[in-house]
């Protein structure tokens, strides 16, 4: 279970650094759109392959809430970053594994002692690692905080949602709950961009399509690695605890910081290398249970 959180959060991680490398030349919700459409695409191949849509039940309903509410949420986390600060914006974020923790934990589950304390740790650290700024930084609009709540709840909702998606026994019923998501995802996105491109938002990016054809790769493994962490978080959670698992899979905004400092150069701030040790160190004890 550990190791199938662990790439969960390696996965995300990877594929938001992915994403917001992309976002620098392609609108963001283009870039979201198209990468769960090409995400979609290879899903429904291996729907096809293994006959999956056998496995069609009651629980695919999870599937298309989480694939509804997954837009929404990243909506309003683009909306909160441009009204910023982002350094304030992205780390709150994080905060979203609180919601399948709480659920986890009214539904019956108690961590040991041990991970009650690793997971405060790992919060921490994610939060810390985000690189909150001080000391001179606008304060936080009452509607980029509020819509960052919004966000951080849609997210915590998507990991509450897909963890009862699928029974995690069956490659099939997994890949066909993935498959309904990710058509829910293009579906809600695409209402989205079209909403946009109508109201005369730019929807492709200043080469024009063919710029947007040349990035198809990167928007591939994009797309993918979204897909594969929701797989793995979904055995993580079958496997469980979910409070752990959750919390783990939430490491990611720790990868993508040293995804940053790896590709780009970025230095690490003193208070994201202590986040990173706290989130180390509160793996670590999540991983003792």
């Amino acid at each position: 279970m550990v190791v199938l959180a662990l790439a969960t959060s390696v996965l995300w991680g990877l594929a938001d650094f992915g994403g917001g490398m992309l976002a620098r030349r392609v609108p963001a919700l283009t870039v979201v759109v198209v990468s769960q459409t090409l995400a979609a695409l290879v899903l429904a191949a291996g729907v096809l392959a293994t006959g999956a849509w056998q496995h069609a039940d009651g629980r695919l309903w999870f599937a298309v809430a989480a694939g509804a509410l997954g837009p929404l949420a990243m909506i309003c986390f683009y909306r909160a970053l441009a009204l910023g600060p982002m350094g304030v914006v992205s780390p709150l974020v994080a905060t979203a594994v609180a919601v399948p923790v709480t659920v986890a934990m009214v539904v019956g589950e108690r961590p040991a002692a041990l991970q009650y304390a690793g997971i405060a740790l790992a919060v921490t650290g994610v939060v810390l690692a985000g690189g909150p700024e001080r000391g001179g930084t606008a304060p936080v609009r009452q509607r980029a905080l509020l819509l960052t709540l919004a966000a951080a709840l849609g997210f915590g909702g998507v990991l509450a949602l897909i963890a009862e998606a699928s029974d995690g026994e069956s490659l099939g019923g997994l890949l066909l709950a993935l498959l309904v998501q990710r058509l829910c995802n293009v579906l809600a996105g695409g209402a989205a961009l079209a909403a946009a491109h109508r109201r005369g938002v730019p929807v492709l990016p200043a080469g024009g399509r063919a710029e947007l054809r040349a990035a198809t790769p990167a928007l591939l493994f994009v797309g993918v690695a979204d897909v594969v962490a929701n797989g793995t978080y979904v055995l993580a959670a079958g496997i469980g605890p979910v409070t752990v698992a959750a919390v783990l899979a939430s490491l990611y905004p720790v990868v993508t910081a040293l995804a940053a400092r790896g590709v780009l150069r970025e230095r690490l701030r003193s208070v994201q290398a202590a986040g990173a040790a706290l989130t180390l160190a509160g793996t670590l004890l999540l991983a003792s249970g």
